[in-house]
């Protein structure tokens, strides 16, 4: 029998941290960007009002900050090794996250089966380009597509293992049988199967097969 699992980015594969906060970082809007952060967690916007915001304030990015803001990210260690380990037992990895598809996408070259994000256009941004609030994804859309990769796969829901840090994280995690709250908020750590915190992701994969620290 296979698994898939299914992890979170931010604040889960990177500890602290966000794409939009590292994109704001290399664009000089980090003040700009807590705001908005603060207003998502209080609920005073959702995530389509939050990515619309996000979009006016990322016009000029060009794929150079772009590239330097996902090299600088704070990334847990080991999460190539992991993703290895998965395939090499012949299991499956994805991530799927609220953040912009043309970040997430590039950790597909760390040896992830999927990355799934909500959809933005191409950078560097032209004038005719237009964002499509219905590829935003929500928290929920994370259990929709857990399921459609469940197909493909050919396994199910009862065969994934989560992986997240927060809010957004909660309906996956009430949806499948394994989770693990990974420098969890008080939103996941109660809920999870198990908790980990610190910055090494093969302590928290190993927590999910039962086998502590995993050596790889």
């Amino acid at each position: 029998m296979t698994r898939l699992h299914i992890f979170d980015m931010d604040g889960t594969l990177m500890r602290g941290s966000s794409a939009s906060m590292e994109i704001a970082r290399e664009l000089g809007v980090v003040e700009e960007f807590r705001q908005l952060e603060a207003a998502l967690g209080q609920g005073a916007i959702d995530p389509p009002g939050y990515a619309e915001r996000a979009y006016e304030w990322w016009t000029a990015l060009t794929e150079a900050q772009l590239r330097a803001a996902f090299e600088g990210s704070p990334w847990l260690r080991g999460i190539r090794e992991v993703w290895a380990d998965i395939r090499a037992r012949g299991e499956y990895c994805a991530v799927v996250s609220l953040s912009p598809d043309f970040f997430v996408r590039r950790l597909r070259g760390w040896g992830v089966h999927e990355a799934r994000a909500s959809r933005f256009p191409e950078v560097p941004f032209s004038a005719e380009a237009v964002l499509d609030l219905a590829g935003i994804m929500l928290p929920e859309t994370k259990v929709t597509v857990a399921d459609e990769l469940c197909a493909r796969y050919g396994v199910g829901r009862a065969d994934c293992v989560a992986y997240g840090d927060s809010l957004s994280d909660t309906a996956l995690f009430e949806a499948v049988p394994v989770s693990v709250a990974v420098n969890g908020d008080h939103h996941v750590t109660g809920m999870a199967t198990f908790a980990y915190t610190g910055d090494d992701l093969r302590e928290a994969y190993g927590l999910a097969r039962g086998e502590g620290h995993v050596s790889l």
